[in-house]
């Protein structure tokens, strides 16, 4: 099909892609421990539903050692045609009351801007929504083979590089189309092409034996939690980067994200400013990041006239590509076994080392797709990176080394607030995204 018609076809199936979108938002397909289990089964059935009858007849729940199991099918396409293997996840994050949502989270809602609100409105459920209606304007044959394979996991531990590693040969394709990432801006194309890695860890200080009163001994007794304060602080320099000794950083040599876009996706507070150095690009996609991401200690509600005794925090770093992650990780413990004051006592668990991953650029899959997307879109498309991390990837190319990626997807970084309140979707964005994933498709089976 010509882009025209592809894009005729496409848009008198919106109507029917954003009915199943807002049906796959309400249901609340959290995977996270301690959370219900009928509503990740309900969302797997419905998913998996929805893509046999987009032409997946032999679409399946996966066999896994535990977790929620991820859907795997296979579509033969015309002989010696390439193979595309489609990727996107079907659980969301949590939604809890705390973030302040302005709408139920699970009640897809319009709003005046146009966009659909909801948790999984972007993230993920816009990229099954982009599947199914790729599939949809092929009427259930397209021109390649196509494989699938939908995540249930992606936002807790998962279980997807269990599976691809025990089973390398169903992940053999030309190329992967992850369809979990976005445009910086909605209505402006970019490929993916960096992403950053992930090491993570907990740290406790310890002080004192038990508890102290802090009139008759503050002043003189070392407080954990003031000690903690002291040593999280000193993993970053006044600036705000990063400040661990032996950690990786560089410069962004690709498409410039602009503050003023950037800024469309933080709600800094009156005279609060951005952190760092170096071009937003610099910070976001090829110098390290670090925050702590959780802090165990007594509650305001809690606290009495008492110094602590002990005190955690866990702690994530973001890590450039071609970086080691377990060297990395190494670094960020040695900073924080040396850098506690006081002498006070230092724990630090690792808990995940994470790689970043650079895709390999410059052959036919991802000439296709930039062609896709300069057409779909009606302008030129950029290279950027993301600060998010996908350690997916890493094994997907060590199962299947000479296959290519495409990274993209509607979920536009100024305004899809993912993981956050009020995450929302642009419809007009998943509309150009079918289109383009439809185009790559001819492209590649004509070339």
């Amino acid at each position: 099909m010509p882009a025209p018609e592809i894009q005729e076809k496409v848009r008198a199936l919106m109507p029917g892609v954003i009915a199943d979108l807002e049906e796959l938002i309400a249901i609340p397909s959290v995977a996270f421990p301690g959370y219900p289990e009928e509503p990740m089964h309900r969302m797997a059935e419905r998913t998996l539903a929805l893509f046999r009858e987009a032409g997946f007849t032999d679409a399946h729940l996966a066999e896994v050692p535990h977790g929620y199991p991820p859907i795997y099918a296979e579509l033969p396409g015309p002989a010696g045609s390439p193979t595309v293997l489609l990727y996107a996840h079907y659980d969301v994050q949590p939604a809890p009351e705390s973030q302040g949502w302005s709408t139920d989270p699970w009640t897809p809602t319009r709003k005046d801007d146009g966009r659909i609100y909801g948790r999984g409105a972007a993230d993920d459920k816009s990229g099954l929504a982009t599947h199914l209606g790729m599939m949809r304007a092929f009427d259930g044959t397209p021109p390649c083979t196509v494989r699938l394979i939908l995540e249930g996991m992606e936002e807790t531990e998962s279980n997807l590089e269990e599976f691809v590693e025990a089973h390398p040969d169903l992940f053999q394709c030309d190329l992967f189309v992850v369809c979990d990432m976005g445009n910086l801006v909605a209505g402006e194309p970019v490929l993916t092409t960096a992403l950053r890695g992930d090491v993570s860890c907990t740290v406790t200080v310890r002080t004192l034996g038990h508890p102290l009163h802090s009139g008759v001994f503050g002043g003189g007794a070392p407080d954990a939690m003031m000690a903690l304060a002291r040593l999280l602080s000193s993993l970053v320099d006044d600036a705000g980067d990063v400040a661990v000794e032996g950690v990786t950083g560089g410069t962004w040599p690709g498409a410039v994200q602009s503050e003023e876009s950037f800024l469309e996706g933080v709600p800094l507070l009156p005279g609060v400013s951005l952190i760092g150095t170096g071009t937003v690009s610099d910070r976001l996609w090829a110098k390290p990041s670090i925050n702590a991401i959780g802090i165990d200690t007594t509650s305001i509600a809690g606290s009495s006239n008492v110094i602590l005794p002990e005190a955690g925090a866990k702690i994530s770093m973001r890590i450039v590509p071609g970086t080691d992650p377990e060297a990395e990780l190494d670094a960020l413990v040695a900073h924080l076994e040396t850098h506690a004051p006081w002498g006070a006592q230092v724990e630090v668990r690792r808990v995940k080392a994470a790689p970043a991953f650079k895709v390999p650029t410059g052959g036919p899959g991802e000439a296709a797709a930039r062609a896709a997307m300069d057409e779909a879109f009606g302008r030129s498309t950029s290279e950027v990176g993301s600060g998010g991390s996908i350690p997916l990837l890493q094994t997907l190319h060590e199962a299947c080394p000479t296959a290519e990626f495409v990274l993209w997807g509607p979920e536009d970084m100024d305004k899809a607030r993912i993981h956050a309140s009020d995450e929302s979707v642009d419809p007009d964005e998943i509309e150009r995204m079918i289109v383009a994933q439809a185009l790559l498709l001819e492209k590649l089976a004509h070339r």
